[in-house]
């Protein structure tokens, strides 16, 4: 992604991540060497989308995945799953996500429940380095495009991660439809 010109490899960044990241990236088995997993400094102000892309350029807007924590339940069961959706799309949580999880209903996990479970900070959860009993739903879209800019697990840093690496993750499943 040219509008980073610091990009490097995220395992030598280890120490600038946050522990479940890093321990994924440690253990990484993907589909891709980890070495293609890249890390960005970047301001954790600018953590969010809008702010992202105002700063850094609106090109990033179609490079860029965002990663939500979603709630299924049912018969009093809760489920979580983490979706993963271009940044200019949302999820289809009551749709593509509910049917999957085949839950009666399913909304956005509480951010204290999302961010508790996972390890990570508001603005910088990530695929990488979730609880291992977590489906990773990643919309097509993703799994398409050369290169995503994704959380990094905190609010300082992104990663720059190639579609087909998101898609390979543990637990992860490729759905049509899923950012509408």
């Amino acid at each position: 992604m040219d509008a980073f010109d610091d990009a490097r490899p995220a395992v030598e960044c280890l120490d600038l991540l946050t522990a479940p990241v890093a321990e994924a990236l440690r253990a990484w088995r993907g589909p891709v060497p980890v070495e293609q997993v890249l890390y960005v400094d970047t301001d954790p102000d600018k953590a969010d989308t809008a702010a992202l892309v105002e700063h850094y350029g609106a090109r990033l807007l179609e490079q860029s995945a965002n990663c939500v924590v979603v709630a299924g339940k049912r018969a009093g069961e809760t489920s979580l799953a983490a979706c993963v959706v271009l940044s200019h799309t949302r999820v289809d949580v009551n749709g593509a996500v509910r049917r999957r999880l085949g839950a009666r209903k399913a909304s956005f996990a509480p951010m204290e429940t999302a961010l508790g479970v996972s390890g990570m900070e508001f603005g910088g959860v990530t695929p990488i380095g979730l609880p291992a009993d977590w489906p990773v739903l990643v919309d097509a879209a993703v799994a398409d495009i050369p290169y995503a800019l994704i959380g990094s697990g905190s609010r300082r840093g992104k990663l720059i991660v190639p579609g087909k690496a998101i898609a390979g993750l543990p637990g992860a499943e490729v759905l049509e439809g899923l950012g509408i």
